[in-house]
C-alpha cells in the first residue's frame, strides 16, 4: 500500500511508520521537519506545519495514497487546516479515550461512570479539559476532531494510556527512575487505580489492521489491552521486567512524591473495553512482551533531565509506620 502519515517522527507516529515500512508499504510522512531522527526508517518526507498543509496538498495527491493516517489532529483548527485538503481515500484518525466522561470525573476526583467503557459510553460533557490544568494547548479537544473525520468515513481509534520506546511522557519512569538509582524501598499510595494501557507496538498493529479493510469506515474503536492491573500491580511488573527487587511501601497519599501520585486512590477507574477491535479487526495485543521491550529501552535511554533527588521519597518512607506498611 501507499500510505501517508501526518506526523510520524515521534513516538506513536514513528512506530506506525516503522511497522508500515517493515511490511513493505510505501510511506510518505508529512511533518514540520523539526524532528527527523537519523535512525528513522527510510521513507519519503514532506515538510509543512499543519497550518501550511494546503501548500503540500498537491504533492500528497500526486503520491496517490491508498490510505492516510492522521496522528496529530488535536483541535478544530488542526482539522480545518488538513481535512479539506485530503484526497478521497481511506482515513484513519488517532484519537484518545479522554473523550469519555469518565476522564473528566478523574480530573475532578469524582466517580459516576460504570466500567468497562465501550465505544457507546457517555462522552465528556465539559469541553477543553486541559485549559485549567495545563499539559496541552488550551484548544485541545478530540471532541472537536472526531466528528468531521467520521463524516468523511474515517476510522477513529481511541487510544488508552500508551507506553513504549520513544515515549516522551515516559509512563514507566515513576518506577524506572528509582530502579536506575538502585532504590530498594519505594513509597506508594494504595495503588488501586485502574487505567487501561497499551504498548505502542500494539497501537501500530491496530492501525495496520484497519488499512485496506472495507468494514471500518465511519467506525470508532477503543484500543487498549484486554486486561488491566492496578498501578501497584503495574509497578511490580515494571520491576520484574527491569530485573530489580524493591519493596513497595504504603504511605499516606499526602506524603507521596509528585511523580508517584499515580499510585494514590482515585474514585473513577478508566477501564476500557477493546472487544470490538478484537472482533472486527482481529487485533490481538501482546502486553507482556511489549512491557519488557519498553522497560529495556527506557533503562538504556534515560531522560537527560532525570532527577537524582529522592529526598521526598526518604521523607515519605520515614513517616510510614511499620504497622501501615504491608510488605509485597
Amino acid at each position: 500500500m501507499r500510505v501517508v502519515v501526518v506526523g510520524g517522527t515521534k513516538f506513536i507516529g514513528r512506530r506506525i511508520v516503522e511497522e508500515l515500512a517493515a511490511r513493505g508499504d510505501e510511506v510518505l510522512v508529512v511533518h514540520r521537519g523539526k524532528t527527523e531522527p537519523a535512525d528513522l526508517v527510510e521513507c519519503r518526507h514532506l515538510h509543512a506545519s499543519r497550518a501550511e498543509f494546503a501548500s503540500v496538498a498537491a504533492e500528497v495527491r500526486t503520491f496517490g495514497p491508498d490510505a492516510i493516517v492522521d496522528t496529530l489532529a488535536m483541535s478544530r483548527a488542526d482539522v480545518t487546516a488538513v481535512l479539506p485538503h485530503l484526497p478521497d481515500t481511506q482515513l484513519v484518525l488517532l484519537s484518545s479515550m479522554d473523550v469519555y466522561e469518565a476522564f473528566w470525573l478523574v480530573l475532578n476526583e469524582r466517580e459516576g461512570e460504570p466500567v468497562p467503557l465501550n465505544e457507546s459510553s457517555r462522552l465528556r460533557t465539559v469541553r477543553y479539559p486541559y485549559r485549567e490544568i495545563g499539559g496541552r494547548p488550551s484548544d485541545y479537544d478530540k471532541l472537536d476532531v472526531e466528528p468531521s473525520y467520521l463524516e468523511r468515513g474515517a476510522t477513529v481509534l481511541r487510544l488508552a494510556m500508551i507506553y513504549g520506546e520513544h515515549d516522551h511522557q515516559r509512563r514507566e519512569e515513576f518506577i524506572l527512575r528509582r530502579v536506575r538509582a538502585g532504590r530498594t524501598r519505594i513509597p506508594v499510595g494504595s495503588g488501586s487505580w485502574l487505567w487501561t494501557r497499551c504498548y505502542v507496538g500494539d497501537v501500530a498493529a491496530a492501525v495496520l489492521a484497519t488499512l485496506g479493510t472495507s468494514l471500518v469506515g465511519g467506525e470508532v474503536f477503543n484500543i487498549g489491552e484486554p486486561s488491566v492491573r492496578s498501578f501497584r500491580g503495574w509497578a511490580k511488573e515494571i520491576l520484574a521486567a527491569a530485573g530489580h527487587e524493591a519493596e513497595l511501601v504504603r504511605v499516606p497519599g499526602a506524603m507521596l512524591p509528585e511523580d508517584l501520585e499515580v499510585t494514590k486512590s482515585y474514585d473513577q477507574h478508566l477501564v476500557f473495553d477493546a472487544y470490538k477491535a478484537a472482533q472486527v479487526l482481529g487485533w490481538r495485543p501482546d502486553p507482556v512482551a511489549g512491557l519488557v521491550r519498553s522497560v529495556r529501552w527506557h533503562l538504556a535511554n534515560p531522560p537527560a533531565d532525570a532527577s537524582e533527588d529522592f529526598s521526598a521519597d526518604d521523607a515519605a518512607l520515614a513517616a510510614a509506620t511499620p504497622a501501615a506498611t504491608p510488605r509485597d
